[in-house]
């Protein structure tokens, strides 16, 4: 089973080598974003919950996080590939919560995959997702808040999963297919 955390900077390219790995290898992905508005549309009750933080511009507690994803990582049953974690975690004790989580079912964190890309390729990439999507949050200002967000609050994460001695640091700048084969090499040796 591999278990994998993708990690990176907004724009640095998680979602797409998350389908070319979902693709190679089997992995389930839980990507937050999704499960909380899948949580939310279903009405259901952690959904009910979430959404009365999100509503009032808070963050969702780590507990309820990591209960929401439990609930997500246990319907891929037992005998699964692995699963990537994208988007989460996010701080140290989310990570800690996570690696506690995973514990109580006999199962572990196999890989920490960042992708390092250098802030003026980010925000070009960021823009021209901007351009072609459409997507509201892809502007300078509100990308460079969320930089700064990243820098400040998650990037501290690539310590922690150094010394538990999974981090594997890939340069996420240049070809598709080369930044794919650096993380093949990360997963088919673990």
């Amino acid at each position: 089973m591999k278990n994998i955390v993708i990690f990176g900077a907004p724009g640095s390219g998680k979602g797409t080598q998350s389908d070319l790995m979902i693709e190679k290898y089997g992995l389930g992905h839980i990507s937050t974003g999704d499960v909380l508005r899948n949580e939310i549309r279903k009405g259901s009750e952690l959904g009910k919950t979430a959404a009365s933080f999100i509503d009032k511009g808070q963050l969702i507690p780590d507990d309820l996080m990591v209960s929401i994803l439990a609930g997500v990582y246990d319907s891929f049953g037992k005998e699964h590939a692995g699963v990537i974690f994208d988007g989460f975690p996010r701080t140290i004790p989310q990570a800690e919560a996570l690696k506690k989580m995973l514990d109580e079912r006999g199962h572990q964190i196999a890989a920490m995959i960042e992708l390092d890309v250098p802030e003026d390729e980010l925000m070009t990439r960021l823009i021209k997702r901007g351009q072609e999507s459409g997507r509201s949050d892809d502007n300078a200002e509100t990308i460079k808040k969320r930089l700064d967000v990243y820098h400040h609050q998650t990037a501290p994460l690539i310590e922690w999963y150094k010394k538990e001695g999974i981090h594997h640091h890939i340069n996420g700048l240049g070809a598709l297919d080369r930044i794919f084969g650096d993380i093949q090499k990360v997963i088919d040796n673990i």
